[in-house]
Protein backbone atom coordinates (compact mmCIF):
# COMPACT_ATOMS: atom_id res chain seq x y z
CA UNK A 1 0.00 0.00 0.00
CA UNK A 2 1.62 3.23 -1.35
CA UNK A 3 1.34 6.24 0.83
CA UNK A 4 1.05 9.36 -1.23
CA UNK A 5 3.04 12.03 0.60
CA UNK A 6 1.56 16.32 0.52
CA UNK A 7 3.75 18.37 -0.94
CA UNK A 8 5.59 20.86 1.19
CA UNK A 9 3.91 24.59 1.17
CA UNK A 10 6.17 27.06 -0.52
CA UNK A 11 8.00 29.59 1.01
CA UNK A 12 10.04 32.73 0.45
CA UNK A 13 9.93 34.47 -3.21
CA UNK A 14 8.40 31.23 -4.24
CA UNK A 15 5.23 31.71 -2.11
CA UNK A 16 4.87 35.35 -2.63
CA UNK A 17 4.90 35.37 -6.22
CA UNK A 18 1.92 32.65 -6.13
CA UNK A 19 0.13 34.77 -3.82
CA UNK A 20 0.44 38.00 -5.64
CA UNK A 21 0.07 36.13 -8.72
CA UNK A 22 -3.66 35.21 -7.64
CA UNK A 23 -4.54 38.87 -7.00
CA UNK A 24 -5.51 41.32 -9.56
CA UNK A 25 -3.39 43.97 -9.31
CA UNK A 26 -5.10 47.18 -8.63
CA UNK A 27 -5.61 49.02 -11.99
CA UNK A 28 -4.40 52.37 -12.47
CA UNK A 29 -6.62 55.62 -12.08
CA UNK A 30 -6.10 57.71 -14.87
CA UNK A 31 -4.89 61.11 -14.50
CA UNK A 32 -7.60 62.72 -16.37
CA UNK A 33 -10.35 61.37 -13.46
CA UNK A 34 -7.58 62.30 -10.86
CA UNK A 35 -7.75 65.55 -12.01
CA UNK A 36 -11.52 65.77 -12.49
CA UNK A 37 -12.23 64.51 -8.82
CA UNK A 38 -11.85 67.93 -6.82
CA UNK A 39 -14.69 69.38 -9.63
CA UNK A 40 -17.04 66.68 -9.08
CA UNK A 41 -16.61 66.81 -4.74
CA UNK A 42 -17.58 70.81 -5.02
CA UNK A 43 -20.48 69.62 -7.61
CA UNK A 44 -23.19 69.54 -4.84
CA UNK A 45 -22.09 72.83 -2.77
CA UNK A 46 -22.69 74.61 -6.27
CA UNK A 47 -26.61 73.14 -7.26
CA UNK A 48 -27.21 74.22 -3.52
CA UNK A 49 -25.41 77.27 -4.16
CA UNK A 50 -27.51 77.80 -7.01
CA UNK A 51 -30.72 76.52 -5.59
CA UNK A 52 -30.55 79.79 -3.15
CA UNK A 53 -29.27 82.41 -5.43
CA UNK A 54 -31.01 81.82 -8.37
CA UNK A 55 -34.64 82.72 -6.50
CA UNK A 56 -32.99 85.01 -4.20
CA UNK A 57 -31.51 87.20 -7.74
CA UNK A 58 -34.73 86.66 -9.27
CA UNK A 59 -36.66 88.19 -6.43
CA UNK A 60 -34.07 91.21 -6.59
CA UNK A 61 -35.27 91.55 -10.34
CA UNK A 62 -38.61 91.86 -9.27
CA UNK A 63 -37.85 94.90 -6.62
CA UNK A 64 -36.83 97.17 -9.47
CA UNK A 65 -40.43 96.77 -11.22
CA UNK A 66 -44.39 97.80 -10.16
CA UNK A 67 -45.39 93.94 -10.48
CA UNK A 68 -48.96 93.50 -9.14
CA UNK A 69 -52.10 91.89 -10.03
CA UNK A 70 -53.59 95.16 -11.43
CA UNK A 71 -51.05 95.95 -13.85
CA UNK A 72 -49.66 92.72 -16.29
CA UNK A 73 -47.41 94.84 -18.00
CA UNK A 74 -45.23 96.39 -14.91
CA UNK A 75 -42.75 99.09 -15.64
CA UNK A 76 -39.02 99.40 -14.20
CA UNK A 77 -39.22 101.66 -11.09
CA UNK A 78 -36.07 100.90 -9.95
CA UNK A 79 -35.73 101.92 -6.20
CA UNK A 80 -39.55 103.18 -5.83
CA UNK A 81 -40.27 100.12 -3.76
CA UNK A 82 -37.72 100.61 -1.03
CA UNK A 83 -38.49 104.36 -1.19
CA UNK A 84 -42.27 103.82 0.00
CA UNK A 85 -41.60 101.66 2.42
CA UNK A 86 -38.73 103.15 3.99
CA UNK A 87 -41.13 106.44 3.75
CA UNK A 88 -44.43 104.62 4.90
CA UNK A 89 -45.14 104.74 9.28
CA UNK A 90 -46.83 100.82 8.88
CA UNK A 91 -42.73 99.25 8.04
CA UNK A 92 -41.91 101.20 11.01
CA UNK A 93 -44.64 99.83 13.17
CA UNK A 94 -43.81 96.53 12.28
CA UNK A 95 -40.86 96.97 12.35
CA UNK A 96 -40.84 97.93 16.29
CA UNK A 97 -43.19 95.18 16.74
CA UNK A 98 -40.50 92.62 15.37
CA UNK A 99 -38.04 93.84 17.21
CA UNK A 100 -39.68 93.72 20.60
CA UNK A 101 -41.18 90.34 19.76
CA UNK A 102 -37.52 89.20 18.69
CA UNK A 103 -35.80 90.46 22.09
CA UNK A 104 -38.26 89.51 24.20
CA UNK A 105 -38.33 86.05 22.90
CA UNK A 106 -34.52 85.68 22.76
CA UNK A 107 -34.35 87.02 26.00
CA UNK A 108 -37.03 84.68 28.17
CA UNK A 109 -35.80 81.72 25.95
CA UNK A 110 -31.96 82.33 27.25
CA UNK A 111 -32.39 82.76 30.41
CA UNK A 112 -35.23 80.05 30.71
CA UNK A 113 -33.24 77.73 29.12
CA UNK A 114 -29.89 78.34 30.68
CA UNK A 115 -32.08 77.91 33.95
CA UNK A 116 -33.24 73.99 33.06
CA UNK A 117 -30.06 73.61 31.78
CA UNK A 118 -28.48 73.88 34.61
CA UNK A 119 -31.55 71.85 36.80
CA UNK A 120 -31.16 69.01 34.78
CA UNK A 121 -26.94 69.15 34.53
CA UNK A 122 -27.61 67.75 38.39
CA UNK A 123 -27.23 63.53 37.66
CA UNK A 124 -30.67 62.55 39.22
CA UNK A 125 -33.64 60.24 37.85
CA UNK A 126 -36.06 63.14 37.77
CA UNK A 127 -33.57 65.20 35.90
CA UNK A 128 -32.80 61.94 33.29
CA UNK A 129 -36.49 61.83 32.74
CA UNK A 130 -37.21 65.69 32.68
CA UNK A 131 -34.44 65.91 29.77
CA UNK A 132 -36.62 63.39 27.67
CA UNK A 133 -39.55 65.09 27.89
CA UNK A 134 -37.78 68.27 27.12
CA UNK A 135 -37.78 68.09 23.34
CA UNK A 136 -41.61 67.38 22.85
CA UNK A 137 -42.21 70.79 22.03
CA UNK A 138 -39.78 70.82 19.81
CA UNK A 139 -41.10 67.54 18.29
CA UNK A 140 -44.55 69.95 17.77
CA UNK A 141 -44.46 71.82 13.80
CA UNK A 142 -44.68 75.72 15.62
CA UNK A 143 -47.69 76.08 14.08
CA UNK A 144 -49.65 73.23 15.34
CA UNK A 145 -48.33 74.20 18.48
CA UNK A 146 -49.89 78.32 18.28
CA UNK A 147 -53.25 76.72 16.98
CA UNK A 148 -53.36 74.61 20.00
CA UNK A 149 -52.54 77.71 22.46
CA UNK A 150 -55.01 79.20 20.68
CA UNK A 151 -57.32 77.04 21.73
CA UNK A 152 -56.09 76.97 25.44
CA UNK A 153 -56.38 80.87 25.63
CA UNK A 154 -59.96 81.48 24.48
CA UNK A 155 -61.57 83.73 26.67
CA UNK A 156 -64.53 81.72 27.55
CA UNK A 157 -63.80 78.18 26.89
CA UNK A 158 -59.88 78.11 26.84
CA UNK A 159 -58.39 75.56 29.77
CA UNK A 160 -56.20 77.97 30.71
CA UNK A 161 -58.90 80.49 31.92
CA UNK A 162 -60.83 77.38 33.10
CA UNK A 163 -57.60 77.18 35.30
CA UNK A 164 -57.01 80.18 36.17
CA UNK A 165 -60.48 80.90 37.25
CA UNK A 166 -60.56 79.65 40.89
CA UNK A 167 -57.90 82.37 41.36
CA UNK A 168 -60.36 85.02 40.37
CA UNK A 169 -58.41 85.66 36.80
CA UNK A 170 -61.15 83.73 34.39
CA UNK A 171 -61.90 85.84 31.69
CA UNK A 172 -58.36 87.25 30.78
CA UNK A 173 -58.59 88.36 26.96
CA UNK A 174 -55.25 86.64 25.68
CA UNK A 175 -55.44 87.33 22.20
CA UNK A 176 -57.55 89.88 21.78
CA UNK A 177 -55.71 93.06 23.34
CA UNK A 178 -52.14 94.46 21.94
CA UNK A 179 -50.51 93.82 24.92
CA UNK A 180 -51.76 90.73 25.69
CA UNK A 181 -51.53 89.74 21.97
CA UNK A 182 -48.22 90.27 21.52
CA UNK A 183 -47.11 88.52 25.15
CA UNK A 184 -48.95 85.34 24.00
CA UNK A 185 -47.08 85.61 20.68
CA UNK A 186 -44.19 85.68 22.96
CA UNK A 187 -45.19 82.65 24.99
CA UNK A 188 -46.10 80.39 22.44
CA UNK A 189 -42.60 80.94 21.37
CA UNK A 190 -40.93 80.72 24.45
CA UNK A 191 -42.70 77.27 25.05
CA UNK A 192 -41.63 76.02 21.73
CA UNK A 193 -38.01 76.93 21.65
CA UNK A 194 -37.02 76.93 25.39
CA UNK A 195 -35.90 73.22 24.47
CA UNK A 196 -33.49 74.40 22.02
CA UNK A 197 -31.69 76.62 24.18
CA UNK A 198 -31.81 73.91 26.93
CA UNK A 199 -30.27 71.60 25.01
CA UNK A 200 -27.55 73.96 23.79
CA UNK A 201 -26.98 74.83 27.06
CA UNK A 202 -26.54 71.41 28.48
CA UNK A 203 -24.90 70.19 26.30
CA UNK A 204 -21.93 73.10 26.61
CA UNK A 205 -22.02 72.37 30.32
CA UNK A 206 -21.21 68.86 30.30
CA UNK A 207 -18.60 69.83 28.20
CA UNK A 208 -16.79 71.96 30.67
CA UNK A 209 -13.58 70.69 31.99
CA UNK A 210 -13.81 69.48 36.10
CA UNK A 211 -10.59 70.42 37.50
CA UNK A 212 -12.21 74.41 37.93
CA UNK A 213 -15.14 73.25 39.39
CA UNK A 214 -13.03 70.78 42.07
CA UNK A 215 -10.87 73.28 42.62
CA UNK A 216 -13.26 76.55 43.70
CA UNK A 217 -15.20 73.78 45.99
CA UNK A 218 -12.06 72.79 47.98
CA UNK A 219 -11.42 76.46 48.22
CA UNK A 220 -14.85 76.66 49.76
CA UNK A 221 -16.82 79.22 46.79
CA UNK A 222 -20.35 79.18 46.98
CA UNK A 223 -22.88 78.39 44.39
CA UNK A 224 -23.15 81.61 43.00
CA UNK A 225 -19.61 82.67 43.07
CA UNK A 226 -18.55 79.20 40.82
CA UNK A 227 -21.65 80.19 38.44
CA UNK A 228 -20.79 83.93 37.54
CA UNK A 229 -16.81 83.37 37.79
CA UNK A 230 -16.47 79.65 36.33
CA UNK A 231 -19.84 78.47 34.66
CA UNK A 232 -20.93 81.26 32.97
CA UNK A 233 -17.52 82.77 31.35
CA UNK A 234 -17.39 78.95 30.12
CA UNK A 235 -20.46 78.70 29.27
CA UNK A 236 -21.40 81.88 27.47
CA UNK A 237 -19.80 80.81 24.01
CA UNK A 238 -23.07 78.16 23.48
CA UNK A 239 -25.37 80.71 24.89
CA UNK A 240 -24.39 83.12 22.43
CA UNK A 241 -24.88 80.59 19.53
CA UNK A 242 -27.84 79.65 20.84
CA UNK A 243 -28.94 83.03 21.11
CA UNK A 244 -27.57 84.10 17.67
CA UNK A 245 -29.93 81.66 16.07
CA UNK A 246 -32.95 82.41 18.19
CA UNK A 247 -32.83 86.12 17.63
CA UNK A 248 -32.62 85.38 13.80
CA UNK A 249 -35.47 82.94 13.64
CA UNK A 250 -37.16 85.32 15.64
CA UNK A 251 -36.14 88.43 13.61
CA UNK A 252 -38.23 86.20 10.36
CA UNK A 253 -41.15 85.02 12.41
CA UNK A 254 -44.14 84.14 10.56
CA UNK A 255 -45.58 80.75 11.15
CA UNK A 256 -46.64 81.50 15.33
CA UNK A 257 -47.76 84.96 14.71
CA UNK A 258 -50.18 84.23 12.04
CA UNK A 259 -51.85 81.13 13.40
CA UNK A 260 -52.33 82.57 16.58
CA UNK A 261 -52.80 86.58 16.23
CA UNK A 262 -52.88 86.98 12.05
CA UNK A 263 -50.92 90.04 12.95
CA UNK A 264 -53.65 91.50 15.23
CA UNK A 265 -56.04 92.68 16.94
CA UNK A 266 -55.20 95.75 14.66
CA UNK A 267 -51.36 95.82 13.86
CA UNK A 268 -50.38 94.72 17.50
CA UNK A 269 -48.66 92.19 15.70
CA UNK A 270 -48.04 93.03 12.66
CA UNK A 271 -44.33 91.48 12.30
CA UNK A 272 -42.29 92.69 9.11
CA UNK A 273 -43.18 88.74 7.75
CA UNK A 274 -46.69 88.96 7.83
CA UNK A 275 -47.08 92.46 6.46
CA UNK A 276 -44.98 90.89 3.44
CA UNK A 277 -47.01 88.12 3.28
CA UNK A 278 -50.46 90.77 3.13
CA UNK A 279 -48.58 93.05 0.96
CA UNK A 280 -47.52 90.06 -1.80
CA UNK A 281 -50.29 87.39 -1.93
CA UNK A 282 -53.29 88.67 -0.65
CA UNK A 283 -52.91 92.50 -2.26
CA UNK A 284 -51.75 91.09 -4.68
CA UNK A 285 -48.51 93.66 -5.02
CA UNK A 286 -45.74 91.37 -5.43
CA UNK A 287 -43.17 93.97 -6.08
CA UNK A 288 -43.84 95.71 -3.07
CA UNK A 289 -44.10 92.62 -0.73
CA UNK A 290 -40.66 90.99 -1.84
CA UNK A 291 -38.86 94.93 -1.11
CA UNK A 292 -40.46 93.72 2.31
CA UNK A 293 -38.68 90.68 2.56
CA UNK A 294 -35.06 91.96 0.89
CA UNK A 295 -35.18 94.41 3.76
CA UNK A 296 -36.08 91.92 6.30
CA UNK A 297 -33.31 89.80 4.51
CA UNK A 298 -30.81 92.78 4.59
CA UNK A 299 -31.52 93.04 8.75
CA UNK A 300 -31.35 89.73 9.54
CA UNK A 301 -27.61 89.48 7.58
CA UNK A 302 -26.37 92.64 9.35
CA UNK A 303 -27.42 91.52 12.70
CA UNK A 304 -26.17 88.01 12.20
CA UNK A 305 -22.56 89.28 10.90
CA UNK A 306 -22.10 91.51 14.21
CA UNK A 307 -23.40 88.51 16.48
CA UNK A 308 -21.60 86.19 14.98
CA UNK A 309 -18.23 88.07 14.75
CA UNK A 310 -18.99 88.59 18.77
CA UNK A 311 -19.16 85.19 18.67
CA UNK A 312 -15.64 85.02 17.53
CA UNK A 313 -13.86 87.10 20.02
CA UNK A 314 -15.99 85.56 22.76
CA UNK A 315 -14.29 82.03 21.48
CA UNK A 316 -11.01 83.66 21.11
CA UNK A 317 -11.12 84.55 24.73
CA UNK A 318 -12.36 81.31 25.91
CA UNK A 319 -9.80 79.63 24.10
CA UNK A 320 -6.72 81.80 25.60
CA UNK A 321 -4.05 80.47 28.02
CA UNK A 322 -3.35 82.68 30.51
CA UNK A 323 0.74 83.91 30.03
Amino acid sequence: MSTRVAPAPETGHGAATGRAAGRRAPRAVPAWRRSLRPYLLIVPALLLTGGILCPFGLGLYYTVFDFAASRPRPDLVGIENYRRIFEAPAFWDSARVTVAYAVGAAAVETVLGVAVALLLHRASLVGRVLEKILILPLMIAPVIAAIMWKLMLQPSVGVVNHLLRPFGLGGVQWTDTPTGALLSSIAVDVWVYTPFVAILALAGLRSLPVSPFEAAAVDGAGWWFTFRRLTLPMLWPYVLVAVIFRFMDSLKVFDIIYALTEGGPGDSTMVLQIRAYLEAIRFQRYSFGISYMVVLWAVVYLVTMVLVRYLGRVQNRATEVPG
